[in-house]
């Protein structure tokens, strides 16, 4: 008998922009600026087959480390990757992740769409879909301090 289950989710988020989808886009393609709303990457590979890997964690543990690939990249406009999360040597999930960046006036609504599968009950849709909603306000302030 085995303890091992996947949960399944799509959780979809949206949140407007008040910078152009040139810029928003910028913070993702960019290993620089993306740093300031996430976590430093190790490696950054920006490009179709590209890979981005990043370890990190509190300083009393554990240790995260999360390993994406680049599946479609449309300049400005969208990004398709999967990656995995491990929690020191347990794979805590993987993943599918669409971003959209629509104009919005002189803004951009952002469409960040992730499918994925929590394994054995160490991570939940549910705080997934609000680490990820932190990180995007995140990212919002810093497009709004660099005006």
């Amino acid at each position: 008998m085995s303890d091992r289950f996947a949960t399944h989710d799509t959780f979809v988020i949206e949140k407007s922009y008040e910078a152009a989808p040139d810029r928003v886009f910028a913070a993702w393609s960019d290993a620089k600026a993306k740093s300031g709303w996430f976590t430093k990457a190790d490696t950054f590979e920006f490009r179709v087959g590209g890979r981005e890997t990043s370890r990190g964690g509190p300083p009393e543990g554990p240790i995260f480390t999360f390993e994406a690939t680049y599946h479609e990249i449309v300049p400005g406009e969208r990004i398709v990757y999967g990656y995995t999360l491990d929690m020191g040597e347990i794979r805590i999930s993987a993943s599918v992740v669409t971003v959209e960046f629509k104009p919005a006036g002189a803004g951009t609504q952002l469409i960040f769409t992730e499918q994925g599968a929590f394994l054995d009950g160490h991570d939940s849709p549910s705080a997934r879909e609000h680490g990820t909603n932190v990180m995007l306000d995140t990212l919002g302030a810093q497009l709004r301090n660099a005006g």
